[in-house]
Formats: C-alpha cells, structure tokens, sequence
C-alpha cells in the first residue's frame, strides 16, 4: 500500500520546445501577415474595368 501514493503524486510533464510566449508571437505574426495579404486585395475589381466603365455600361 505504500506505493500507492507514490503513483497517485506522480506527474507527467511534457515540455513546449520553446516558450509559451514564442508560440504566442509566432501565431500573432502569421494573422498579421494574412491580413496584409486580404488587405492587397482592396479594390481589386475597380482596377480591372475597361473603358466602359464596368460590368454594366455595355447593358
């Protein structure tokens, strides 16, 4: 019986490779830089009409 507690106290701990924080940063940065890629793409549409004017001057 007096291993039983030795089991019961007993912890498994797995540790990050690095920091909590760098984790943090790392997604933090990766969001930052999508945004700034579906921010490239403002105005998109506008750019590409021709002389018409757009989708419905021909209708």
């Amino acid at each position: 019986m007096s291993a039983l507690p030795g089991v019961v106290l007993a912890e498994v701990v797995n540790e990050l490779p690095v920091p909590a924080v760098v984790y943090g940063l790392g997604f933090f940065a990766a969001f930052v830089v999508l945004a700034m890629v579906t921010y490239s793409y403002r105005n998109v549409a506008n750019k590409r009409k021709g002389p018409q004017g757009g989708h419905q001057a021909g209708h």
